[in-house]
This record gives C-alpha cells, sequence and structure tokens, in this order.
C-alpha cells in the first residue's frame, strides 16, 4: 500500500506529448496562439484534442546533427481552440498551466512523447521577497512608459497580481527578448532568483529604451523645424517611391483619409479618443502586419456605426393603426399598447425605448407582430435570434486581444440597419442557455434596462452606445425560464392561443392569400369554401396557432397546382368532401364522449407552453390492499394533488355512499395519458377527485364537462392559472361545459366574447358543487 506522500508524487507525474518551439518560450499564466505546420506535430493536436487536450510545450535547440532537442523544463498548457487551414496547417490556441520537467523520453516518433513531472515553485515570503516585488512592479510601470508597442493595460494586471512568481513569468513573457534568456528565467523554481533575473532583465531593458530615446532628444534638438519638415517629406516621398505607390492608396494616405473621416464623423468625445489613440497606433505600424488589419478593422466598425443617424418616427396614430390592422387579425392588447407608445411620443419626444416581451404558443404571430411595430413606427427592423445562445460575448462581444474577435450582435445589428433608433426583436428569449463561457441573459440585463442602456459598452469597441432610443421587443413560449431579474425588465404582453372563428378569419385574410401566391394560383384556379376551411381547423388540426393550419392548405395548393400544371384548368372549388384527396382522413375526432363513458374517465384541462390542452384522467380499481398507483410521467405536485383526492373521498365515503371497505380490500390505480409527456401542476385536483367518485360510484362523468382547480383536504376549490388557454382548449375539442374556481371569475373577461357565448362556465367553491354538475 502507497503511502500519502507517494500518491502525491505519483499524482503530479504525466506522460505528455511534447510541442517544441524554437522562437518562443510559452511561461505559466498565459494564452497564446500557435500556428504549426509539420504533419507529425498536427497529428499530436489531434490526438490531444481527442484526449483531454492537454500537450507540453519546450523550448528545442537545433543539435550539431541536425536533431532538436527540448529543454528539460517547459510547460503544460491546455488546447482552448483549433482550426486548420487549407494547407493542412493548424491554429491553436494554447492556455498554460504550470512548468514540468522532463524525466523520460518514451518515444520520438511520430513526435515526441515523454514522461513528465509537475514541478513546485521555492517561495518564502520574507521581507526581501516583498521589496524585490515592489522594484519589479516599478521597474516594469517604467518600462511601460518608454514601451509604445506594448498594450498599457499590463501595468493594471502586474498591479493587481499578489504571485511574485506569476509577475516574473508574466513580464518576462511579454518583452522582446532572446529565447535563451527566456528560457533561463523558466528553468528557475527558486522565485526570490527568478525575480532577481527579471529586475536585472528589466533594469538592461530600461537602459535601452533611455538610451533610445536619449539619441532621439539629440537629434530632434539638433534639426530646426525647416530641416525637420525637408527631411520627412523628403524621406516619405522616397519611401513611396520605393514601395510602388503614388499619391493615391499608399498607407500615409489611407492614415489621412481614416484620419479625416473621424473628423468628420462627428463621434462622442470618448469614442473620438478611442478611436484617435489606435489611428495613432496604426501609423506606426506595417501594412503587412497582423495588427495593421486588427486596428484597421476596429477603426472601420467605429466609422461605419450609427452615432447620431435615426430614423424619423411615423406618428400618425390612425396610419399606424391601419398598418397593424391590415397586418394582424384582433390583437388588440397589442395594437392599444403601441398606438399609445406612439401617442406618448408625439408629445414627449425625448421619452426612452420601450421594452416588451410577448409570452404566448407557437404560432400566433409574436415574431410577425415585431415587423408590424417596425412598420407602423416607420423604423427599420432588425431580429436576433437568442435560441440556443450560451456565449455572454455574443451579446457583449469579444476583447480584441482575441484572434476573429468581432463585436457583439446588439452593435451589429446596429451597423447592419445604419440608424441608432430601430426595432430589435429578440426572438426566443427563453430558449437561451449558459456553460462556461457565461450566461447571455445576464448580459442582457444591462441592454433591456432604460437606466443602463444609455451607457452600454460593447467588448469589442470599448466605448459606451447610447441604446435608449431601440425598441426592444423579446418574443417567448414561456416565462418558467426567464431569470426574475431579466423579467423585472420588461413588460409582459401575453398573446393565447385563437379561436375557430379567429383562425378562420385569418385564413380567409392572410394564409390563403399567401400560399396562392407561393404556387404560382390564381382565383381562377381554386376557391375554398368556408366549411372546408372550418373542417380544416377542427378536424386536421389541434394547435394554439395557425402554422399547422398554414401547412395544411399549402397542401391543398400544391394538390391543386399539380392538376393544373397537368393541363386542367377549371376552377377548383375546395368542399369538406374534398378534403380526403387532398389531405387524407381527418387526424382529429370527438373522442372526449368516447373516453368517458365508463365510470372513472374525467375530463381535465392543462397549459402547456404551446397552449391549452384537456387532459384525460382514468383511474380503476382492482383487488388488493387499498394501494394507489400513479401513472403517466407525473409530477411531485401531481402526485400529492392525487393523494389528496383520495384522502378527501375515505372522509366522505359515508356521505358519498362509497363502502369503506373498498379502501383496505382494493388497489386504486390512477393514469394520465400520453404517458411519455411529464405533467405536474396542482389544476388536475377537481378532475382526480371526480374520476374516483365516478370509479367508486360506478357512475359516468358527463362527456360535455371539462373541470380545471386545485383542491384542498376540505373541499374547497382553489384558482388556478392559465385559464385563457385552457379554456380555448376546451373550446377546441368540442366541450360544451367547463367548471372552474370560483375565485378564477376575472379571467373570463380575457376571452373573445364568442367562445364565452359557445361554451357554458360554472363556477364552483367546493367539491360538493362540482359533484352536482359533472353526474346525469
Amino acid at each position: 500500500m502507497k503511502s500519502s506522500r507517494e500518491n502525491i508524487h505519483a499524482s503530479t507525474i504525466r506522460e505528455l506529448a511534447i510541442l517544441p518551439s524554437k522562437n518562443a518560450v510559452l511561461f505559466p499564466h498565459m494564452v497564446v496562439p500557435w500556428i504549426v505546420e509539420q504533419p507529425n506535430l498536427v497529428k499530436m493536436l489531434d490526438e490531444a484534442l481527442a484526449g483531454d487536450r492537454t500537450i507540453a510545450v519546450f523550448h528545442s535547440i537545433d543539435l550539431p546533427d541536425g536533431i532538436p532537442q527540448p529543454s528539460q523544463i517547459g510547460t503544460m498548457g491546455i488546447i482552448l481552440r483549433m482550426a486548420k487551414g487549407e494547407e493542412g496547417q493548424a491554429r491553436v490556441i494554447v492556455q498554460s498551466m504550470g512548468r514540468v520537467k522532463i524525466l523520460e523520453i518514451l518515444e520520438t516518433e511520430p513526435y515526441v512523447r515523454a514522461r513528465c513531472e509537475i514541478t513546485e515553485e521555492i517561495i518564502e515570503n520574507t521581507p526581501e521577497m516583498q521589496a524585490l516585488t515592489i522594484n519589479v512592479k516599478q521597474a516594469f510601470a517604467r518600462f511601460l512608459e518608454l514601451s509604445p508597442n506594448i498594450p498599457n493595460e499590463l501595468a493594471g494586471l502586474i498591479a493587481n497580481i499578489d504571485a511574485p512568481g506569476a509577475i516574473a513569468d508574466i513580464i518576462v513573457g511579454y518583452l522582446n527578448i532572446p529565447p535563451t534568456e527566456k528560457q533561463a528565467v523558466l528553468e528557475t523554481l527558486d522565485v526570490p532568483e527568478r525575480m532577481h533575473k527579471t529586475l536585472l532583465i528589466l533594469n538592461h531593458q530600461l537602459e535601452l529604451l533611455e538610451l533610445s530615446l536619449k539619441i532621439q532628444n539629440d537629434v530632434k534638438a539638433k534639426l530646426d523645424k525647416t530641416q525637420k519638415d525637408f527631411f520627412l517629406r523628403e524621406q516619405m516621398n522616397a519611401i513611396k517611391k520605393e514601395l510602388g505607390e503614388g499619391e493615391n492608396g499608399g498607407p500615409v494616405d489611407e492614415i489621412a483619409e481614416l484620419r479625416e473621416k473621424l473628423t468628420a464623423r462627428g463621434l462622442p468625445e470618448s469614442a473620438l479618443k478611442e478611436a484617435e489613440r489606435e489611428l495613432e497606433r496604426l501609423s506606426r505600424m506595417h501594412p503587412s502586419s497582423a495588427e495593421y488589419t486588427v486596428s484597421r478593422t476596429y477603426l472601420d466598425w467605429t466609422l461605419s456605426l450609427p452615432w447620431n443617424e435615426a430614423s424619423e418616427d411615423q406618428l400618425d396614430i390612425k396610419k399606424a393603426a391601419e398598418i397593424l390592422d391590415a397586418d394582424h387579425y384582433n390583437m388588440e392588447k397589442v395594437k392599444k399598447r403601441i398606438l399609445e407608445y406612439l401617442a406618448v411620443r408625439k408629445l414627449n419626444p425625448g421619452m426612452k425605448g420601450t421594452i416588451l416581451c410577448f409570452v404566448g404558443p407557437p404560432g400566433t404571430g409574436k415574431t410577425s407582430l415585431g415587423r408590424s411595430i417596425a412598420s407602423a413606427t416607420g423604423r427599420k427592423f432588425h431580429r436576433i435570434a437568442l435560441g440556443g445562445m450560451r456565449d455572454e460575448a455574443e451579446i457583449r462581444g469579444h476583447r480584441r486581444t482575441y484572434i476573429g474577435s468581432m463585436p457583439g450582435a446588439i452593435i451589429q445589428g446596429l451597423r447592419k440597419v445604419g440608424v441608432k433608433n430601430p426595432v430589435f426583436l429578440l426572438d426566443e428569449l427563453d430558449k437561451i442557455g449558459a456553460d462556461f463561457r457565461g450566461d447571455p441573459a445576464a448580459a442582457l440585463l444591462e441592454v433591456l434596462d432604460p437606466e443602463q442602456n444609455v451607457h452600454f459598452t460593447d467588448h469589442y469597441m470599448g466605448v459606451e452606445f447610447d441604446l435608449s432610443q431601440i425598441i426592444f421587443i423579446a418574443t417567448a413560449n414561456t416565462l418558467d425560464t426567464i431569470s426574475s431579474p431579466l423579467l423585472d425588465r420588461m413588460e409582459v404582453i401575453e398573446l393565447s392561443g385563437y379561436t375557430h372563428e379567429e383562425k378562420y378569419e385569418i385564413a380567409k385574410r392572410y394564409l390563403i392569400p399567401r400560399q396562392m401566391e407561393a404556387h404560382g394560383l390564381t382565383a381562377k384556379h381554386i376557391n375554398f369554401d368556408k366549411k372546408a376551411v372550418t373542417r380544416i381547423i377542427t378536424d386536421h388540426t389541434r394547435e394554439a396557432g395557425v402554422r399547422n393550419l398554414e401547412r395544411q392548405i399549402a397542401a391543398v395548393c400544391r394538390g391543386v397546382a399539380k392538376k393544373v400544371a397537368e393541363g386542367d384548368d377549371q376552377k377548383h372549388t375546395i368542399r369538406p368532401t374534398s378534403l380526403v384527396e387532398y389531405l387524407g382522413k381527418p387526424r382529429f375526432t370527438p373522442e372526449v364522449a368516447e373516453r368517458t363513458s365508463i365510470p372513472g374517465v374525467a375530463t381535465g384541462l392543462a397549459w402547456t407552453p404551446v397552449g391549452g390542452e384537456i387532459l384525460f384522467i382514468e383511474a380503476t380499481r382492482m383487488k388488493g390492499g387499498g394501494k394507489l398507483t400513479l401513472t403517466g410521467k407525473l409530477g411531485d405536485i401531481m402526485k400529492e394533488s392525487a393523494q389528496t383526492a383520495l384522502s378527501y373521498v375515505r372522509s366522505k365515503a359515508e356521505h358519498l355512499g362509497i363502502s369503506k371497505s373498498v379502501f383496505q380490500e382494493e388497489d386504486i390505480h390512477i393514469h394520465v395519458p400520453a404517458g411519455a409527456i411529464p405533467k405536474d401542476g396542482p389544476s388536475a385536483g377537481v378532475a382526480i377527485t371526480m374520476a374516483l367518485v365516478s370509479l367508486l360510484k360506478d357512475r359516468p362523468i358527463r362527456p360535455d364537462v371539462a373541470m380545471t382547480g386545485e383542491i384542498s383536504l376540505r373541499g374547497l376549490v382553489l384558482p388556478v392559472g392559465g385559464i385563457k388557454e385552457k379554456v380555448l382548449a376546451a373550446h377546441r375539442a368540442g366541450i360544451k361545459e367547463v367548471i372552474l374556481p370560483k375565485r378564477n371569475a376575472p379571467d373570463l373577461d380575457e376571452l373573445p366574447a364568442k367562445t364565452r357565448e359557445e361554451l357554458h362556465f360554472h363556477l364552483v367553491h367546493k367539491l360538493d358543487e362540482a359533484m352536482n354538475l359533472v353526474f346525469n
């Protein structure tokens, strides 16, 4: 049995693939890009990616026989990302983890593999160590002041690091010194000695920089203004002549052109300051360098954003109302809210943008509403698909330190529309994910807050952009997966499913004309009978929205288009009897009466993210010992509702005329069909109770009655949510009467007038009242 020390020692020894490097030394605490061209090393990277992504990077030197010899100390790293070029080379990003030492070379073909040991730093927190750390930080701060090509952000990074070893690694890693000097620092495990070496290197670099600065100042002092101007002009002309660049299109002309554009663009002060700083860096770079392209792209983004451009709002309320009515049938609540916004905007032009969230089942027109709002307000429209988004940088953008970095979706959308006050549709807000790269929903907290989005800062741009004039519209199928802070920033407007009459009007006004045009048909080719459209709605679709309805209409149009293409020029009138030819037999038939014709079956109502549904509760009994079995993939709350219902029925057995021996001599099984679909919630309590009473009294429940409501042990019927969606589902299924909790009476005002007329509602306070209604 190994001792604990032996176990620790064994855990620090690993077998790693070796990536040799001739011109660079990788230090811990760094993330660096790497280009690998040798086929055997590309294969090594592929195999590492297939495993745990871990490799070791060692600085190598060429021996007299031409064989590269790796150093004894290197760095263990993890491959963060890899992309392959057309010629087989690999571009990788490696994050270094710590120092490793080669114990034994295991193999050299096709690439080097070695047994490596993770090394440990030797450090003591002494006053001398603290003094060394201060001196190194001060020397590096002075070095940054004299070095224009090293980012100033490093000063803040070094100032916030307390570990002396990490400070030395980061500083030496960024210095432009020979790889052999860097390797010497890497191989120094004793931290005080490493700090001494770092300080010596920094002092040497400072001496060179100060000497260079002194030489420049001396030369500058010797030249008067006339001589300097003449010299610079002649030098510029000579450089242009050597590069084959005339007065048009040269790098100097490009810098001057960019500077002129920045001046004329009218940028905010902070954006102009950052752009001028980047332009100054660009002027000192060679056009063929990689950094030149990065800076040039940043300036292009800065110049292309709509800092001051805005579209003029269409504030004619009547015209806006006409546009909304022409695009969407009904939806009075949404239209009223948009017209109210325009009215306030007309009275107060300085009003900030509004943030709405449309919640409802699929196919109810949430996304198309966003386009109609943009059209009604005279603004440009842009849709951002949030479904499946997992990276916070997709909203805020990537920092410019990364290869291929770019702004986030918000800034990209603004550049695309070209104005700063468009309508942004954030589609499928409830489908956002989160992983190790961050939570996009958290980034949206700033975007969707009118008090904060005035100062929205994209990571790529690095300057503030005012989003307060944008109308943000989010869409979702459910609010359950949206975080409370994000939900608090939006005005939620619920869009419920359509009634049969509404679906008919939508089909007649929008769907049929659109599909006829899409299939090349005209009024002389096809005509839909009203009864046929109604039959498609009732027999071939059962949904809250109209997407499947449009698909069925498209199927009919395809069938007619085929006949027309074959030479049949007569007008085809689509009647109920001809639907079988195009759509087949009806997919949905009235089944409520059939399924509730035997005792023990009750019709409940359920809410789902895609609309309301009817729910059959089935109960049966068999010889046993009083056991209750629940099936149908029920959640904990629904199981508790079933237990509550059974306890209530047992407590009222004598009053209900049920023998008490049933509960000791027989088992009861409650099942909710569609067993593969999860179900939960307390609203099935009334239906479960009625199913149990029906079973034990051997009396069937009326087939035209559906019910919903939570129950208590005292027999009270408590209020539940989703009443509108549930009632619409009952109406679609052919239910004539609905039993609801009495305290849900205000929810009936949200129902369409036609639905309220065709259904009879019973508002009950106790289960006894419900029992008097459900049995013949």
